[in-house]
């Protein structure tokens, strides 16, 4: 039973290792051959995991020879386009001037259902507000509206609107961030005042504290379950 333990925890730091080395996408995002490593991964672990008698570096070393190859198919697919169009494909348009292009939804094998769902997922129930519809290689679909119901941006109506900021959390879970605060120029006492306003005392009783995109300071204590506040 120890055997098995060490064995699952020394395959579990190699498979998270594994893991983080092939990039950070998620399962939906994933390439067709990102996706089939994935699998092959979790079943040459598993076999080690269950069978005592397996060598470990023999459930081991087919899993570094799978995410070498990965690396390798990556930075192919990175260089090379003709290499990128065979192996991950290209994008097909489903909908083209408003019009479902039903010959492109054979050759894929996706039925209308699925094309209707999935563009009620982006909010768009209606295909006649829809100029174009492209599947993308990761089974995502883009949509792209009709001019009319293109949604209204701040530019259209002649708005000036300052630079957004990148959010910047000062305080995590009663730790501070003080690579953050350096990089902001800001002061333990300013933030030390700005917790206060929020009757926090010290950083070590903030869940979170945060400068938003608009500059505008937030903060919650541990253990408050209300919404946190704001302040400018």
């Amino acid at each position: 039973m120890l055997i098995t333990f060490f064995r699952t925890i020394i395959l579990y730091i190699t498979i998270v290792i594994v893991t983080r080395l092939m990039g950070k996408r998620q399962i939906g995002q994933l390439q067709p051959f990102e996706f089939v490593v994935t699998i092959m991964i979790a079943e040459l672990a598993s076999i080690p995991m269950e069978e005592t008698g397996i060598p470990l570096i023999r459930g081991i070393t087919p899993i570094i020879v799978l995410l070498a190859a990965h690396v390798a198919i990556s930075f192919l697919t990175l260089k090379h386009q003709p290499s990128r169009s065979l192996i991950c494909g290209t994008p097909s348009v489903l909908i083209k001037n408003g019009k479902i292009i039903e010959k492109e939804l054979y050759r894929l094998r996706y039925n209308i259902n699925d094309l209707l769902e999935q563009l009620r997922i982006k909010n768009y129930p209606n295909i006649n507000e829809i100029e174009f519809a492209i599947l993308e290689t990761n089974g995502e679909i883009s949509v792209i509206p009709k001019g009319e119901n293109t949604p209204v941006v701040v530019k259209d109506i002649n708005i000036k609107h300052p630079p957004p900021k990148l959010p910047t959390t000062l305080v995590l879970d009663g730790v501070v961030q003080t690579k953050n605060m350096k990089s902001l120029n800001i002061s333990e006492e300013w933030l030390l005042n700005q917790l206060q306003a929020y009757s926090i005392q010290k950083p070590e009783d903030a869940f979170i504290a945060i400068l938003d995109t608009n500059g505008n300071f937030h903060a919650q204590a541990k253990g408050d379950k209300s919404q946190y506040q704001s302040s400018n």
